[in-house]
């Protein structure tokens, strides 16, 4: 199910999956981001056939983001956009793995255009920023008069618990500090949906994982093995680790950490 509201000129689109999973979509100035999942499908195209737009920009290629791009191309004719390094794996079957299936269901193909620097919608022109470490093809959203960011998957939360096992901690580190040279507000996060004080919560994020690395390399200097350190600092293991059969896992956490402390 689908629930709609507005922030200002944005309409923000919360799809409630069964599972308890939350995904949004946005609209603003005729330009849709992110198409949520597969399953919201039956839902999302009620929205799309009653809402008017003539471009989606995506933020990323996972399934929870681009999972109704397919339908769009073939039903609206509105170009899609996406990083460069997004459009090889759009254009192929599903390829992530069966829980994922699952939970959001099964994106098909579809075949999108590259984004550039900048996107035009209606009226606005928006700065596209690189922000990968949760995507190699992550990006973000922003529009300088309003103060507007749209940030993907770079939040999701203030206390990270887990990643997935290509996720890289010092890269998601790098891709805040980077959207915090900005002088953004409001900020729509495709989890945790709408925050009025984007940059505060973005800089709390920014905070905690600065302490942890800390923390996962203090114990490593101090000769605590990887798996010693997960123990000590995530003792409980949430659900998701094991439905995942260890794709999401704190100990990728701790390994991105001291990995990219090695290579230095």
């Amino acid at each position: 199910m689908i629930h709609l509201s507005k922030r200002s000129d944005v309409t923000c689109v919360e799809g409630k999956l069964d599972n308890g999973q939350i995904v949004y979509i946005f609209l603003t100035d005729g330009m849709l981001i992110d198409t949520g999942c597969p399953h919201l499908e039956s839902d999302l195209i009620s929205f799309y056939n009653e809402h008017d737009f003539d471009s989606v920009a995506l933020t990323h290629h996972h399934e929870d983001h681009t999972g109704t791009a397919a339908w769009i191309q073939e039903h609206k004719k509105v170009p899609l956009l996406i990083h460069r390094k997004g459009i090889d794996i759009c254009k192929q079957p599903a390829q992530y793995p069966r829980y994922r299936q699952r939970a959001w269901g099964i994106r098909k193909e579809f075949s999108p255009l590259p984004m550039g620097e900048t996107i035009q919608s209606r009226n606005h022109t928006w700065e596209v920023i690189y922000t990968p470490g949760h995507a190699e093809d992550h990006v973000a959203l922003f529009h300088q008069e309003t103060g507007r960011l749209f940030s993907g998957d770079i939040y999701l939360s203030t206390r990270t618990k887990v990643i997935l096992d290509f996720e890289s901690i010092p890269i998601i580190m790098n891709s805040l500090k980077t959207l915090l040279c900005y002088d953004f507000g409001p900020m729509y996060c495709s989890h945790a949906g709408y925050f009025e004080d984007g940059k505060k919560v973005l800089k709390q994020k920014l905070d905690y994982l600065e302490n942890l690395s800390g923390e996962i390399l203090n114990l490593y200097r101090q000769g605590y093995t990887v798996n010693e350190i997960d123990q000590v600092l995530f003792p409980k293991k949430p659900l998701l680790v094991s439905i995942s059969q260890g794709e999401f896992d704190s100990l990728h956490i701790v390994t991105s950490i001291i990995k990219s402390q090695v290579m230095c």
